[in-house]
């Protein structure tokens, strides 16, 4: 049979970003900066890392932002809503989309009715 050749389920695991704490973000840094110039390349290849790494935390280091050396995507995890909170978004969406359907209708029924009342002149001024 040719289905037994082909693995039902897909071995090789889905990537993850790795993510890197402030504090360790700072140990490289530092440990970047006191290597010696041959040697500098070992530290970004042990810990696997591109010398784009280590200058962008270097210069968030320097302008004294240890909050920017946060990862983003994953440090500032934001609180969820309450039931009653997401709630409430909801129906303010569906009242703003209901308002300008109204809008949209008024308008139309305005323009039929100019378009009523013209026919009434022209069949008015025809007789």
């Amino acid at each position: 049979m040719a289905s037994e050749n082909v693995p039902a389920i897909d071995p090789a695991a889905k990537p993850r970003r790795r993510t890197f704490s402030a504090e360790y973000k700072l140990r490289i840094v530092a440990e970047y900066d006191a290597a010696p110039k041959g040697e500098k390349g070992a530290v970004l290849r042990r810990e696997r890392l591109y010398d784009s790494h280590v200058k962008e935390w270097r210069a968030a280091k320097d302008a004294g932002a240890l909050d920017a050396l946060a990862d983003r995507r994953t440090a500032g995890v934001r609180p969820k809503k309450s039931a009653a909170e997401l709630e409430n978004e909801k129906l303010r969406r569906r009242v703003e989309r209901l308002q300008k359907e109204v809008e949209k209708r008024d308008a139309a029924l305005e323009v039929l009715g100019k378009g009523v009342r013209l026919l009434e002149l022209l069949s008015g001024s025809a007789d």
